[in-house]
């Protein structure tokens, strides 16, 4: 019944920013942690970042810890990712999803469902 949407996608070079946007519709996020992974071409999935549905609460992957930053605006029920600091390795087609019940907010893929189409973010010079 949720349904999110990821956008945002975009080509940048290193050092560059940039800021994904993960819109809900069918239902509202703010009974749910929402979070972001990413995937790179040859890689498994990885866990980015994850949000409490408050806001009040986030978690980062070590690999992006100082430079991304989670928000999100439950009246808009949109939740961003703000990417700063690119670098070639954050190069992955980025997903957001819900987790399937009230809980912290873990950044294991097994926690999510409602997963997005996912949206290509490459950073290279």
């Amino acid at each position: 019944q949720l349904q999110l949407v990821e956008s945002g996608r975009g080509l940048v070079q290193p050092g560059g920013s940039l800021r994904l946007s993960c819109a809900a519709s069918g239902s509202t996020l703010d009974d749910y942690a929402i979070g972001w992974f990413r995937q790179a071409p040859g890689k498994e999935r990885e866990g980015v970042s994850c949000i409490s549905s408050s806001g009040g609460s986030t978690n980062y992957a070590e690999a992006v810890k100082g430079r991304f930053t989670i928000s999100r605006d439950n009246a808009k029920n949109t939740v961003y990712l703000q990417m700063n600091s690119l670098k070639p390795e954050d190069t992955a087609v980025y997903y957001c999803a819900r987790t399937i019940a009230t809980m912290g907010c873990p950044l294991g893929g097994w926690a999510f469902r409602s997963w997005g189409q996912g949206t290509q973010v490459t950073v290279s010079s």
